[in-house]
């Protein structure tokens, strides 16, 4: 509604040059003599018997002509130029809308929408909003006014014909309607075919070396091709309608109504009830309504496409967020850091049973708390709820007994590091990835990225997503991106695995020297990462089965022994 507002200011100034053409050009039609009358009538003939009346009258009337063709081309320049900037604009910041509540989806709103229609709904959607918006102020205030002008100027010419205009109105109105009722749910489909030609070249482009590994490139083309055949065929269908369309309205409509015009009006010119000036001008006045109506009738074809774009944009918009702040908030807890996690329930949304039940233990500042388990135990999940990228839906998580849901996210995220399972990186240098937003020094980007086991200079170039880089160098950086913002938390989710054993165990050592009194999450798969934390949580199907040191839990937890001597020798088993 706001981005709306902004431009009423503009549009009222359209209206107004509009309104200023089509006045002046009442006038002139309203005081120019009817030449054609003129031509026929010899009664007023005498009152242009010299020629310096008749050239006076043609230098009038001429000059009027003149005036008004250069007012006319400055109004439909200023007209466009004010549609075309309003357009734009009002797409600019459609776009920046919907891009601000994209970033503030949690996890929950984010898998209602798949990324290649979220692409989709803020590029093509958006596009086919503007061009309704940009034809609609060229037309919507001009064509009615010239079409009820036409009307009006076309009555006083010759009421006995005005029934020719009203049949030409009615049979446009149901051509339009009958090609509405056809093509709109091709149009409903058409928005949905772009996602998915979307989302099939994102997965492709994603994951092409593992088709090129499996060798399914005439796989992928298969499916590239019968998404892309899907909305060719929509598309032929519409643009075939709307080619069938067109020449009935323009040859057709157009042809049969001078036709009709031309006839009828010959027998009224025969019984002398009508001159031939009068129906020239009929025919003329005849012809600018029905222009209008084909114009606004060509605009609210473009309309159910748009409406359905209109209609996809809104459902972004209209989303609820299920992660925002309290009414009340707190401040961010000073010093070092206690996480509390108080019979922690979580079920995601639509599921039948918990993914987390009855999760409860005491993470201090300067120790290390990891979490392992079999995959799909809930590892993952607990950490997202650290970082509220979910919320509990029982019990609650606490740092320095202040429940996080009552901390402005935007405090609560900046006191966390977080390394995610997949290391994400952004096109530019290591520097600006390491720094990511933030004005760091360059020494304090040399030493995080030191700590992280990583030879690379500040200046090494990244390419989109890392792709240059192997899976263990992007790991490293991502670490580093972590340890530059020195955090009161960190969490590490499942960060070595694609670290070999020598760099896990030195990156290990470099972060127990350099984390200081932070409090730190590990996520892991291996044992050997976390055998010298200070707490270990094993998780088992959303349950908490132990929680202790390595030693105690070898001692006391049958799934943390199980997971162990499938890894470790014995030498390792007894590490104390």
């Amino acid at each position: 509604m706001k981005i709306v507002m902004k431009y009423l200011r503009p549009f009222a100034a359209l209206i107004a040059v509009a309104l200023l053409l089509l006045v002046v050009q009442a006038a002139a039609d309203l005081n120019q003599p009817n030449l054609m009358s003129q031509m026929v009538d010899y009664g007023v003939r005498s009152e242009f018997e010299t020629a310096q009346l008749q050239q006076t009258f043609i230098l009038r009337t001429g000059g009027l002509m003149l005036l008004l063709a250069l007012g006319s081309g400055a109004a439909t320049a200023v007209v466009v130029f004010l549609s075309a900037k309003i357009s734009a604009g009002f797409s600019r910041d459609l776009r920046r809308a919907i891009f601000a509540q994209v970033q503030s989806f949690s996890k929950a709103e984010m898998d209602q929408f798949s990324t290649a229609s979220l692409i989709t709904r803020s590029t093509n959607d958006v596009q086919q909003v503007q061009t309704v918006v940009m034809l609609g102020l060229r037309l919507i205030v001009f064509a009615p006014i010239m079409g009820v002008g036409g009307v009006v100027m076309a009555l006083r010419t010759s009421p006995g014909l005005g029934w020719i205009i009203v049949f030409a109105i009615v049979l446009l109105l149901i051509t339009l309607g009958l090609a509405l009722l056809v093509v709109l749910p091709k149009f409903q489909a058409l928005q949905g075919l772009i996602d998915k030609l979307n989302l099939v070249s994102r997965e492709n482009l994603t994951g092409l070396m593992v088709v090129r590994a499996f060798g399914n490139e005439q796989h992928e083309e298969q499916r590239f091709g019968f998404a892309a055949n899907m909305l060719a065929k929509t598309e032929r269908f519409v643009n075939r309608s709307m080619a069938i369309m067109m020449p009935f309205l323009f040859s057709v409509l157009w042809n049969g109504l001078q036709i009709m015009i031309v006839w009828f009006g010959a027998q009224r010119i025969e019984q002398a009830t009508l001159e031939v000036g009068q129906m020239m001008a009929f025919m003329q006045y005849a012809m600018l309504v029905v222009f209008s109506f084909v114009f606004v009738g060509m605009l609210f074809v473009m309309l159910p496409r748009a409406a359905v774009s209109a209609g996809r944009i809104k459902q972004v918009m209209n989303t609820k967020l299920t992660i925002h702040d309290s009414e009340v908030l707190e401040g961010f807890p000073e010093g070092g850091v206690q996480v509390e996690f108080d019979n922690v329930h979580f079920r995601y949304a639509g599921a039948e049973e918990d993914a987390l039940e009855n999760i409860s233990f005491v993470a201090r500042p300067g120790q290390t708390t990891a979490f392992i388990g079999a995959t799909g135990s809930g590892k993952t999940t607990l950490v997202n709820l650290l970082e509220r990228f979910y919320d509990v839906t029982g019990g609650a998580i606490m740092i320095n007994g202040v429940d996080i849901r009552n901390l402005p996210q935007s405090e609560l995220r900046k006191h966390i590091g977080l390394v995610p399972q997949k290391a994400v990186l952004f096109s530019g240098d290591v520097k600006t990835n390491v720094s990511y937003g933030t004005e760091i020094e360059d020494e304090l980007v040399r030493e995080a990225i030191a700590i992280a086991q990583s030879d690379f200079a500040i200046a090494h170039e990244i390419s989109q997503g890392g792709a240059n880089l192997s899976g263990g160098q992007k790991q490293r950086v991502s670490i580093a991106r972590a340890l530059a913002r020195k955090p009161k938390i960190y969490i590490f989710d499942d960060s070595f695995s694609a670290l070999d054993y020598k760099t896990d165990a030195a990156l290990r050592r470099a972060l127990k020297k350099n984390t200081g009194d932070a409090t730190v999450f590990i996520v892991a798969q291996r044992v050997s990462t976390i055998l010298n934390a200070e707490q270990i949580v094993v998780l088992e199907e959303g349950k908490v089965a132990g929680i202790g040191t390595h030693k105690e839990l070898l001692q006391h937890c049958e799934v943390y022994r199980e997971i162990a001597e499938s890894q470790l020798s014995k030498e390792e088993l007894s590490h104390d």
